[in-house]
């Protein structure tokens, strides 16, 4: 081996060692945890079950209740994402530089927000009592319980989650959209294509591989919700939305089961991993 490839190791050196110490043994230490027994505040010691955490999770009622709405959060919330990004994005896009700045700042600035300050500020938007949607609804003589209707409360976090993500998809979206060489457009008008045919044949194509990163992403990102529903809702009415990270939470750090919270851990793991597994390979699909 040759000095310049020492070199290149020296410097993924740091990078390497940070990342086994808080990302890989953490992520080993929660799977061994997982065939574990172990209830902390208990003074028995923790002992190995196999796979027993596994089997209950997967026996239990409260575990499939969790992961139903996480799946009703993502299937509601990822394809807004995608279509009303897209869909800011184009406009944007098709504005003068000076006015896109602004723009995109103003869909950026939302998510630089933390998680606290959104959730306690859309919980009060969201208050059927004095909140701001209801007031804004009162001189139409409506009074919408927002949090404390179960077929209303999920559309709450999704609406909430919207407006706190969608800058970032936009900005990323934004960037594709700049790399389309102009040439292709200006080539199709000169054929007679209009701005739809454009859109489909040139746009949509281009954007393909920004599309892919970004629907992945956020199928990873919707599937750990958990600070939305735990501030905004507490899980509430009746655990419609109590998606599995806040169950687990509870399970793992009120309830004290550590090692069946870190089973439950690793089944959602696996559920992630199969949307995007499938989700990759239908759009990469296309691209070929």
């Amino acid at each position: 081996m040759n000095g310049r490839a020492w070199t290149g190791y020296l410097f993924l050196g740091p990078y390497l060692a940070l990342f086994a110490l808080f990302v890989l043994a953490p992520l080993l230490y929660g799977l061994g945890l997982s065939f574990v027994e172990w209830e902390m505040l208990s003074p028995t010691p923790p002992r190995f079950a196999g796979a027993a955490n596994y089997v209950e999770a997967l026996h239990s009622a409260y575990f499939w209740k969790a992961l139903y709405a996480t799946v009703r959060f993502v299937m509601f919330c990822v394809p807004l994402t995608i279509a009303l990004s897209l869909t800011a994005a184009l406009g944007i896009h098709a504005m003068p530089r000076v006015r896109q700045t602004v723009y995109r700042a103003a869909y950026f600035l939302p998510t630089l927000i933390s998680i606290s300050v959104a959730g306690i500020l859309w919980r009060w938007f969201f208050n059927g009592e004095f909140g701001l949607f209801n007031a804004l609804l009162e001189p139409l003589g409506l009074k919408v319980p927002w949090l404390t209707e179960t077929s209303l409360a999920m559309w709450a976090i999704v609406l909430m989650t919207l407006w706190w993500t969608l800058g970032g998809p936009i900005v990323v979206l934004l960037a594709g959209l700049n790399q389309i060489p102009r040439q292709y457009y200006e080539a199709a008008a000169i054929d007679g294509a209009g701005t739809m045919r454009q859109f489909f044949h040139i746009t949509l194509p281009q954007l393909r591989p920004i599309l892919l990163f970004v629907s992945v992403m956020n199928i990873i990102g919707s599937f750990q919700v958990f600070g939305q529903t735990f501030i905004i809702t507490s899980g509430g009415p009746e655990h419609s939305t109590r998606v599995l990270v806040q169950y687990i939470y509870e399970t793992a750090f009120t309830n004290y089961r550590m090692g069946y919270g870190s089973a439950m851990s690793w089944l959602l793991f696996a559920v992630i991993a199969a949307f995007a597994i499938i989700q990759f390979r239908v759009l990469r699909e296309d691209l070929q």
